[in-house]
């Protein structure tokens, strides 16, 4: 039997509270196009399990799944091997859980592997301090233009053409409610980023510039001068990393300056999973530590001085009052973080340089072998696993053709920029180490003959 505690009378007391007239008051922000008027159309009211079952196993074996297929796909998802003993460890009974602990004395265990991904997550994005996740690298760009926003008092952020679209999009979104000015622009096929474009529009209104790196093009740019620029007008600089590996090869954001590091940590430990869940890093500069949001664990000493971890900073709405919090973030992907640790930890340093290594020779020697193929050019020779190839044709048939014979070719530019001019031909490919030199060549021998 449901359990259902409220009257009518709660009801309408509740509403009249909030200035509502009715619930349906409450969805205004939802498009009437997106609303369902009734139940969902083809769904069955009810069925048996076994008929359930039976259903979704059929729609799954629709699916062709990444390890089926010669797998290309990346921009911003990459498929990487993780270690079996990853699953294992995750497993584990002091460390099952996808939520912030709030008893630290029964939570040592998650407590302390926040501690140790904070670090990780610190060194790796050459930042002084890190938090222990947010939801993914998109909401993570968009806490960084809010965090940029406190930090500056200014309300204008310039986003790079080379910043992923869907992370343009949440932006965007966000923006609506905070009133935030967002100043964005699409990507050129040019084998340079657009720093010198967003220097130019760096003035006194200017919270923050966002740059992707390596971009969403693969292209790979040193963030000094953009940072000093930024710095010269007391703005802030927020580098957004999708491809966590490529930092065991490159320099880190940090180094060269950003203000603000966040992305996307999928790529260690965690599978591609449809999309999601995924983890989200955040990383800043020590003195803007009281600014960042989500959960910070430190580590301390208990009454008889034994080391313990506690959640050292909290500054969201349910631990604070909710006007000073600084982030509605109410959890953070703690089981992935566990297992992009448990990755890194197994990598040690000198893995993960290794793994490095492996992608860019492995996305080198692709990307050779595909610009060989009459009617493919390689917009950029910068890039760490992941380029742009422009081919004589439109892009997404070709590589809706290809997918029809098995073959998963890379994501189209004009998929993901649809009302964009003079990207159409663009197509973006992941090379990692799962991808081997039949899956290259069987690629190269399919685009020479849609391209023909």
């Amino acid at each position: 039997m449901r359990y259902l505690p409220l009257t009518d009378t709660d009801r309408q007391a509740m509403l009249a509270t909030v200035g509502a007239s009715s619930i349906d008051d409450l969805f205004v922000d939802v498009p009437e196009s997106a609303r369902l008027a009734g139940p969902v159309p083809g769904l069955p009211l009810h069925a048996s399990e076994l008929a359930v079952e039976r259903h979704m196993s059929a729609l799954a074996r629709k699916n062709l799944a990444a390890g089926d297929a010669p797998f290309f796909l990346g921009a911003g998802a990459y498929r990487h091997h993780v270690p079996a003993s990853v699953d294992h460890i995750i497993q584990r009974g002091e460390f099952l859980t996808a939520y912030t602990p709030y008893q630290p004395e029964i939570a040592q265990g998650t407590l302390q592997v926040m501690f140790e991904f904070q670090s990780q997550v610190a060194r790796l994005l050459g930042c002084e301090v890190a938090n222990a996740s947010m939801y993914d690298g998109s909401t993570a760009c968009w806490e960084a233009i809010v965090m940029a926003r406190r930090v500056t008092r200014r309300g204008k952020a310039i986003l790079s053409g080379g910043l992923h679209p869907h992370y343009v999009s949440v932006a965007n979104t966000m923006a609506k409610f905070t009133g935030d000015k967002l100043v964005t622009a699409l990507p050129t096929l040019s084998p340079e980023p657009d720093t010198l474009d967003l220097i130019d529009a760096i003035d006194d209104e200017t919270s923050c510039v966002v740059v992707q790196y390596p971009d969403i093009l693969g292209r790979i740019e040193d963030m000094t001068a953009l940072a000093d620029a930024c710095h010269a007008k007391k703005a802030l600089l927020v580098a957004v990393v999708t491809e966590p590996v490529a930092l065991g090869a490159i320099k880190s954001p940090g180094e060269m300056g950003a203000d603000i590091v966040v992305g996307e940590g999928q790529s260690l430990g965690v599978g591609l999973q449809f999309g999601g869940p995924y983890v989200g890093l955040f990383a800043c500069s020590e003195k803007l530590v009281r600014q960042m949001p989500g959960r910070l664990c430190g580590e301390t000493v208990d009454a008889e001085g034994k080391r313990g971890f506690v959640l050292t900073l909290s500054t969201r709405e349910q631990h604070i009052r909710r006007e000073k919090a600084t982030s509605n973030i109410c959890t953070s992907s703690v089981l992935c973080a566990l297992a992009m640790s448990a990755h890194m930890t197994l990598l040690g340093e000198a893995g993960l340089r290794r793994l490095a290594e492996i992608n860019h020779v492995a996305a080198s020697a692709a990307a050779d072998r595909l610009a060989e193929v009459d009617g493919v050019e390689l917009v950029t020779d910068r890039f760490f696993n992941e380029f742009t190839l422009k081919l004589s044709k439109e892009a997404r048939p070709v590589v809706r053709t290809l997918a029809d014979k098995g073959i998963l070719a890379g994501v189209s530019l004009g998929r993901l920029y649809p009302d964009a001019s003079g990207v159409a031909n663009g197509l973006i490919v992941a090379v990692t180490e799962t991808t081997t030199e039949e899956d290259v060549e069987t690629l190269a021998s399919a685009l020479e003959e849609a391209l023909a």
